[in-house]
């Protein structure tokens, strides 16, 4: 099926026709899912696009919207594209800065969000702001707003009933902008991932979108059987691929857990046939079955560890086209041991899953496959529709990402570059030609700025950002995210920043920051008492844990990248304070300017480190609090004798 040539407000109107009473997408309310079927929600995004006419949006202009998923969020999107306008995605936790250069940047005079709290942003930001553009806010969540009383505010039900009027006075005229729109049109704006600078605004044109949808469902076919559940931002290029375009070109149905804590609870109900996630997730997910793990009784723990063992050798024949995968043993080991599981996960009815927006450990990789989760990875950038490459069912290797899909051409320049063509790559950046003609040459050809080769089977393996790259010692090259992803494949690392040496004589080093939810779920094991995030990370108990796990990954690291010192960061690397992006990039020339001097005394090879910090507190009061934090030497550390490695599945040592 080709849907390139059409657009999605032109794909919403042909699902109506096919399936009217069809259910479209499902909220969960107070523990009940709220059905809406493609009728209704056709008739919703006429209404909404009646009522942004009345606002005065016009043809050619951008509308933002800004918080958590729901159908109105995609109300909103459609309504916006049938009348010819574009919507751009702002994440729900951006603040200040951020949240201004992207409404500056797109010039939205209508801003649609969630709640009180996105409400509470703009207000603040129109106070310090004196030439903010924004005319009016659509809040879709009215809790918490009923006492506000500022005529720049008004509900999303009210928008739709001035809507309805207006349609009234004006029949015919939604189906008239619906034929006028075109797939060149821009469809959607999202934003890059802003790992050095602020984040630009790429344009996406509706034949952009359903091109990759096309060529994708091509290796991986869909259907409107498919349930797909959303809840990573519409913000991000990924939720935009799998829900929006394979989603109504493919007539999916789409799920919104209740809230972040239900997430987990609702997936397992809702039982996803296709999901896609960035590594975070799966890591996490990993982590949870860590810690499930550990708190259960021994003979769990072998029972476990023997159907893992046989569906990771089903899994190396499957994956890697050579059969096997089905003998009576890998069915037992499957419905004792994998599956519950997967079930526990949400993973129990899923056919493919996917990962990308950053590289994910080949040891996480492996374990979802072993657990029977037919896990791949795809690699992009929101400049080609966050894919180009992916890769097939029986030919996955955990070092890579793929081949490309279909339609999509791929080269390496002579300076190591990865180039992508398709017709998938976006219109250019909003409003810098100058910055789009700097990534797109004259060819056609997408410069991502990341380095990689093809290797022997025709796979992409993908080593970092290209001024990312480094050289060794020795002479060879190696890529900083390869090793934090080693680093990070420990259940108690959240975050792992290294740093290469700058002169003869300095190794490897890093700085960590631990997941407080399994270091402190250890900790209680351990009987190890502690108060707060900066008390528990800095234990001495919590350093010989972490001691092990570098030590653990350094065993698969040549030589000279193996990480000599490291420190555990007092605090969680934050997205809010520009540290991290809002995918979970690390910023690394934020991280070198704010972490100076951790930096140099790592790299001198001190003992320790003293710095300041500040501290703020629930009710608003902060204070500056002078922190010693410990430099680790792992030249002259030992693994105790007789302890055995980590099994993958497991925290214990």
């Amino acid at each position: 099926m080709n849907s390139a040539g059409s657009t999605f407000p032109a794909l919403l109107d042909k699902l109506v026709q096919e399936r009217p009473d069809g259910v479209a997408m499902q909220e969960k309310l107070y523990g009940i899912w709220q059905p809406l079927t493609w009728a209704d929600y056709r008739r919703r995004v006429e209404d909404f696009a009646h009522g942004l006419a009345g606002y005065g949006v016009q043809r050619g202009e951008i509308v933002a919207v800004l918080g958590d998923n729901r159908p109105e969020w995609l109300i909103a999107e459609l309504a916006t594209q049938s009348i010819g306008a574009a919507v751009v995605g702002i994440y729900p936790t951006s603040i200040g800065e951020e949240l201004e250069h992207i409404l500056a940047t797109s010039r939205a005079r209508v801003v649609v969000v969630e709640d009180q709290e996105q409400v509470d942003k703009l207000l603040k930001l129109r106070e310090t702001v004196p030439g903010l553009l924004v005319q009016r806010v659509v809040y879709y969540n009215p809790h918490g707003l009923e006492s506000y009383d500022d005529e720049w505010l008004v509900d999303f039900t009210e928008v739709e009933r001035a809507g309805r009027e207006r349609a009234e006075q004006h029949p015919g005229w939604y189906a008239e902008q619906v034929a006028a729109g075109g797939p060149e049109d821009i469809a959607v704006i999202c934003t890059t991932s802003g790992t050095t600078s602020k984040p630009k605004l790429g344009e996406l044109s509706h034949a952009n979108l359903l091109s990759m949808a096309d060529h994708l469902t091509e290796i991986d076919p869909a259907d409107h059987t498919f349930r797909y559940v959303s809840f990573l931002p519409f913000a991000w290029i990924g939720e935009q691929m799998l829900a929006v375009a394979i989603g109504l070109s493919r007539g999916l149905t789409l799920s919104f857990p209740e809230d972040a804590s239900t997430q987990r609870s609702d997936l397992r109900e809702i039982g996803p046939d296709v999901m896609f996630s960035p590594p975070r997730i799966w890591e996490s997910m990993l982590s949870e079955v860590q810690v499930r793990i550990d708190e259960a009784g021994w003979l769990k723990r072998k029972v476990f560890g023997w159907g893992y063992d046989v569906g990771d050798r089903a899994a190396q024949a499957r994956t890697t086209g050579k059969g096997g995968g089905t003998s009576p043993l890998t069915w037992v080991a499957d419905a004792v041991s994998t599956r519950p599981v997967r079930d526990q996960l949400g993973l129990a009815r899923v056919r493919r899953a996917y990962t990308g927006g950053a590289p994910l450990g080949p040891d996480v990789f492996r374990f979802f496959h072993a657990i029977g989760v037919n896990l791949k990875q795809i690699y992009g950038q929101t400049e080609i529709c966050g894919i180009a490459v992916v890769h097939r069912d029986d030919d996955i290797a955990f070092n890579t990402v793929g081949t490309p899909i279909p339609g999509t051409d791929l080269r390496i320049s002579d300076d190591g570059e990865i180039l992508l063509r398709s017709a998938s790559v976006f219109r250019g950046y909003h409003r810098q030609p100058e910055e789009t003609a700097k990534t797109v040459d004259p060819d056609g050809w997408l410069h991502t700025g990341d380095a990689g080769y093809v290797d022997e089977n025709g796979h992409l393996v993908v080593i970092d950002r290209q001024k990312d790259v480094l050289t060794a010692p020795d002479g060879s090259r190696y890529s900083s995210a390869f090793i934090e992803n080693k680093l990070k494949f420990s259940p108690y690392v959240e975050e792992a920043v290294t740093f290469g040496p700058q002169q003869a004589g300095e190794g490897m080093t890093a700085m960590i920051t631990i997941d407080p939810g399994t270091v402190g779920s250890w900790a209680e094991h351990e009987r190890l008492s502690y108060t707060t995030y900066t008390d528990l990370a800095g234990k001495a108990e919590v350093y010989d844990l972490v001691a092990e796990e570098i030590t653990r990954a350094n065993e698969d690291l040549p030589e000279a990248i193996r990480v000599s010192r490291f420190l555990l960061l007092h605090k969680q690397l934050d997205p809010d304070d520009d540290e991290i992006t809002r995918t979970r990039k690390v910023r690394r020339n934020v991280i070198d300017e704010r972490y100076a001097d951790i930096i140099s005394a790592l790299r001198r090879g001190d003992d320790d480190v003293r710095i300041s910090s500040r501290v703020t507190y629930q009710d608003g009061s902060s204070v500056v609090r002078e922190l010693h934090l410990r430099i680790f030497d792992l030249t002259t550390y030992e693994i105790p004798r007789g302890r055995a490695r980590r099994p993958v599945w497991s925290g214990r040592r």
